[in-house]
């Protein structure tokens, strides 16, 4: 039988996490340069918007979990930088703004630091 120590285990699901983390800021950046192309609020806007805003949400959703390792400090930035791209989106859902590469831009250097 294989044996695996717990931190063995641990550190396998961090990397897992880490991984799906990245593959899903990779489908944003793929869905917000889609949009950028098309130039206006087209579908491919829409679903961009609508993917991006999930994603954030749900990062939001847990970095605020007390359960959450990463430092305090980390977790704030983090929750300040998905809150300006909800700010963001919503611009861009109320035609405001066009800003999608800011949002590639920010989401691939998050995306980066993920190692």
């Amino acid at each position: 039988m294989y044996q695996f120590s717990y931190a063995e285990i641990m550190e396998d699901g961090v990397a897992d996490s880490k991984d799906r983390e990245r593959q899903v800021l990779d489908r944003s950046i793929a869905l917000l340069e889609a949009a950028r192309e098309q130039k206006g609020y087209s579908r491919e806007a829409i679903e961009a918007i609508y993917f991006t805003r999930r994603v954030w949400i749900r990062f939001i959703e847990d970095l605020r979990t007390p359960d959450n390792q990463l430092n305090e400090e980390l977790r704030a930035n983090l929750i300040s930088i998905a809150i300006w791209i909800l700010n963001e989106t919503e611009k861009i859902r109320k035609r405001e703004s066009s800003n999608f590469q800011g949002i590639i831009d920010i989401t691939t250097i998050i995306r980066d630091g993920l190692k």
